[in-house]
């Protein structure tokens, strides 16, 4: 099996590897590593071998190098030499051969060990790669193309502990790159698999399984499956807390106020400190045209407990524009504007503030802005409503 990892990148690790493979061949360095094998022959085909690397033609370069290490078998750097030359041209199980070779002789060639371990990873064989990999980096730490490598053969062979640690060593260097990033997401889904998995397998109709569950389908919009398994957690623990914040959260997905603000309140009986299961029963309530006074009431308690919950703090505004004490509404606007600026129920909210305040101006610029962004809202979504459906229409 052969594969073709980041073209470009490997190349680009083929480039420098290159430049360190291609050592001169002085009779002085030949000396140290076989004198009885540094001829006068010896060094012309060398000489040979390099002249045609120069105008490219490595066939016959592999064929002079190969001549020579006939005559001075022990001569490592002639099989880095060989082996950069397979490696250049897909050769990987000759490249891997000659490679190995040369490290025979001279086992502390990083620069050898990181093209034998890229040999191997090419030809499938994960497992001979990540040591080798592991050793060329340890020379050299900060080899970006070598330890993005590493990762791809830990991520072949399931070892994802591995990965996300060098996927994060890496990541605290290139911040701003795709593929790592890509790779650390799905190193992680993959260990959440794992960890589901082991879950079931511990005991499959426990309270955690099912919740679980639950948000699985809920996260695919399937709300009536994860109403199913989030009944089974309740019933299983209904003093639990969390087993209701669930049930709840669903129901409010699905815009059945009067449901969710019973589960709602069930959970805050559970976990009274729960500052999100009173923010959103204040939402449900307001959703569903409830009684402003205890919206209010269950908004304050929630931005009591939780300061910075900014969605509290917007359904506490609503809650008081309601009940017409609109300057009151004004500090937690201004503070969840500051948080979130392109969210355009804010601004909408502090038109109606500025308007009961007769400020006229910042109420038009208010209703202004709040067009802009309630557009360009619902364009996003029309645009991509349209890009999904023309690809249904070209998958049938």
């Amino acid at each position: 099996m052969k594969r073709y990892w980041a073209r470009g990148s490997l190349y680009r690790l083929l480039s420098f590897l290159t430049a360190c493979f291609l050592m001169i061949f002085t009779s002085t360095r030949l000396a140290a590593q076989g004198e009885d094998e540094v001829t006068p022959e010896v060094q012309q085909l060398y000489a040979q071998a390099k002249q045609a690397q120069q105008r490219g033609d490595d066939t016959t370069a592999i064929e002079k190098y190969k001549a020579m290490l006939k005559l001075a078998p022990h001569l490592a750097a002639g099989y880095n030499n060989l082996g950069m030359l397979y490696f250049n041209e897909h050769d990987y199980t000759h490249a891997a051969e000659t490679l190995r070779r040369g490290l025979e002789l001279n086992p502390n060639m990083p620069s050898a060990s990181a093209m034998l371990g890229m040999s191997y990873f090419q030809m499938g064989e994960d497992g001979k790669a990540e040591p080798l990999l592991i050793k060329a980096l340890k020379a050299k730490p900060d080899d970006d193309q070598v330890e993005m490598l590493l990762v791809h053969a830990f991520i072949n062979e399931k070892k994802l502990d591995e990965a996300t640690s060098y996927l994060n060593s890496f990541l605290a260097r290139n911040p701003k790159n795709q593929e790592a990033w890509y790779l650390l997401g799905k190193a992680y889904l993959q260990l959440s698999e794992n960890a589901l998995k082991k879950i079931n397998e511990i005991d499959p109709d426990s309270v955690v399984a099912h919740e679980i569950t639950g948000e699985i389908d809920e996260s695919m919009h399937n709300y009536d499956l994860a109403l199913v398994e989030y009944k089974k957690a309740i019933d299983l623990a209904p003093n639990q807390p969390g087993t209701h914040m669930h049930m709840g959260d669903a129901f409010w997905n699905m815009s059945k106020w009067e449901s969710a603000q019973g589960e709602f309140r069930a959970e805050i009986t559970n976990d009274p400190n729960n500052c999100m299961a009173h923010w959103k029963l204040a939402d449900a309530i307001l959703e569903g045209n409830g009684s402003n006074d205890d919206a209010l009431n269950e908004a304050n308690k929630a931005v009591e407990r939780c300061p910075a919950l900014m969605q509290a703090r917007v359904d506490r505004a609503r809650a008081l524009v309601r009940l017409g004490r609109q300057p009151e509404a004004l500090p937690d606007l201004l503070m969840a504007e500051k948080d979130s600026p392109n969210e355009p129920s804010i601004h909408f909210l502090l038109a109606a503030v500025y308007r009961a305040q007769g400020k006229s101006a910042e109420a038009l610029a208010e209703m202004k802005t709040y067009g802009a962004l309630d557009r360009e809202a619902r364009a996003t979504v029309a645009t991509q409503a349209q890009e999904a459906n023309s690809i249904k229409s070209t998958s049938k």
